[in-house]
């Protein structure tokens, strides 16, 4: 024991609650941004349905323009905040461009209120809406995130305009598209040879045809897929034989249905297998992004994975902006680099904190410990992706995801006395592997796949090797007692205690 003052192993205790409690802080703070990081209290969504209660089945406003843009929010899914920040971006990117029509939102009840008012002070119109029973929960493909999709219908509501251009959040526009509005009484873009797709489609706004819709939901009219997609695309069934459309240079507008051409929305895996649009029919106007959902190209990991994601957020940068996130950002810049001080300062005695009592257990003691070292390894690498906020900008995320990597991985390699090399090779690897997708000069989408193939390929040696050179140490560590020293050696109490 030290004189005078506190012990090293006293110290080491300390630090290590301190960092204890600095992890409970962030996976709250984690937590809370992921749920919504505009939103102060939890208490806003029952709050919105409060005050809401009393409303009419749908509000009305005055319309500004002939002709609207349209789209949804509901409340109810795992990314309601992240498609909030989707939709912003993509009514602001509207308004950068200048066209001519009203933007309106079409959102439930629920939605909190302050998101409601951030979107009227982005000059967005609000339509308050009840939620539309989606009668196909029970079919079989079923797929719960679509459960509230039938809100879409209340675009056929919107009878204060001549022409509405129903928007799902993932498009991004790159011109103005207002020619649309010159479009008939129904248009969509086949995507898929025989189905049109439902991200973006023009229609003129009836009270008749909504009610017939919504007695057809009621009825439980043929749907495919249970969504959206599948009831529109049964109720109109022959778009597939309708004429394409190209609008008339008088400006005047159109009767009957028709198709659109495909640079209306493209599908963004058509760019990935070039590296470039060449989409001949129609103008290249607006990209959709209709794949898996947690590749969106909002969430900061979905770049370089998918080249597209820095156009989108090349478009949030310009328009709604990242303040919301930023705070949480710098906090967990502070959380890592005090955990990198804290495993420094604590590392003499960080890997001693308990004592062996029995010879008979060192087998179990040993194979435990290989346990929890490559456990503790394998979480320093996960953990860090959870903890950051899913919409900042993926060169902070992925600076951010590789920070916190490097300061969770100090903490294995100090408790447990492992070489620092072997344990960041896959640090290295993944950092490697995302200037290799980022690359920006491959010739096509094929050569930059195999690039990336490749990669792993030669790196997987590496891997193994490192995995190899950290069990060979830990084994050395463990034979020298380097953890867990006998009791016998040891003035310290029976039992398994800390240092004094």
């Amino acid at each position: 024991m030290e004189s005078g003052g506190l012990s090293r192993g006293e110290i080491t205790g300390l630090l290590v609650i301190i960092w204890m409690g600095l992890m409970s802080i962030m996976v709250r703070v984690s937590d809370a941004t992921r749920t919504a990081v505009t939103t102060t209290e939890a208490a806003s969504a029952v709050e919105a349905a409060t005050a809401t209660a009393t409303a009419t089945e749908t509000t009305s406003f005055n319309a500004g323009h002939k002709h609207a843009y349209a789209t949804m929010m509901y409340m109810g899914t795992p990314r309601d905040y992240e498609f909030y920040v989707a939709t912003r971006v993509m009514l602001r990117s509207l308004l950068k461009l200048g066209v001519e029509a009203d933007l309106v939102v079409i959102a439930s009840l629920d939605v909190p209120p302050n998101w409601v008012k951030t979107l009227e002070e982005d000059g967005v119109k609000v339509r308050r809406v009840q939620n539309l029973n989606n009668p196909y929960t029970n079919q079989g493909n079923f797929d719960w995130r679509f459960k509230l999709t039938m809100n879409k219908l209340y675009a056929w509501s919107l009878v204060e305009y001549e022409r509405v251009v129903m928007l799902d959040a993932d498009n991004l526009f790159l011109r103005k598209t207002d020619e649309l509005f010159q479009c008939g009484q129904f248009c969509a873009v086949f995507i898929n040879p025989c189905i049109f797709h439902t991200g973006l489609f023009v229609l003129q706004p009836s009270m008749t045809v909504f009610k017939d819709m919504v007695h057809e939901l009621e009825v439980g009219r043929e749907n495919p897929d249970g969504a959206d997609q599948g009831f529109i695309g049964s109720y109109f069934p022959d778009l597939l034989y309708k004429p394409m459309f190209r609008p008339p240079p008088n400006g005047t507008k159109l009767d009957g249905q028709y198709r659109l051409s495909l640079g209306y929305q493209m599908d963004a895996s058509y760019y990935y297998l070039k590296l470039r649009w060449s989409v001949p029919c129609g103008p290249n106007s607006v990209i959709t992004f209709p794949g898996a959902p947690w590749l969106k190209p909002w969430y900061w990991w979905s770049w370089p994975v998918l080249p597209l994601g820095t156009q989108w957020h090349e478009q949030r940068h310009r328009t709604v902006g990242y303040n919301a996130e930023m705070p949480f950002v710098f906090i967990q810049v502070i959380f890592y680099l005090g955990i990198m001080a804290v495993t420094r300062i604590a590392r003499p005695g960080l890997s001693k904190l308990c004592y062996r009592r029995e010879e008979k257990s060192v087998f179990l003691i040993q194979t435990g410990l290989k346990l929890v070292a490559f456990w503790s390894i394998l979480a320093a690498y996960i953990a860090p992706f959870f903890l950051i906020p899913y919409t900042v900008h993926p060169l902070v995320g992925w600076s951010l995801y590789l920070l916190g990597v490097f300061a969770l991985s100090c903490i294995a390699v100090n408790a447990f006395l492992l070489p620092m090399l072997p344990v960041l090779v896959p640090w290295f690897g993944i950092l490697g592997s995302l200037l290799v997708m980022a690359f920006p000069w491959y010739q096509d989408g094929v050569v930059r796949a195999l690039a990336v193939f490749g990669y792993a390929f030669c790196c997987s040696p590496i891997v193994w090797a490192s995995v190899v050179r950290i069990v060979s140490s830990l084994q050395v560590s463990l034979e020298r007692e380097g953890f867990l020293p006998r009791l016998a050696e040891s003035t310290a109490p029976s039992g398994c205690n800390k240092l004094y």
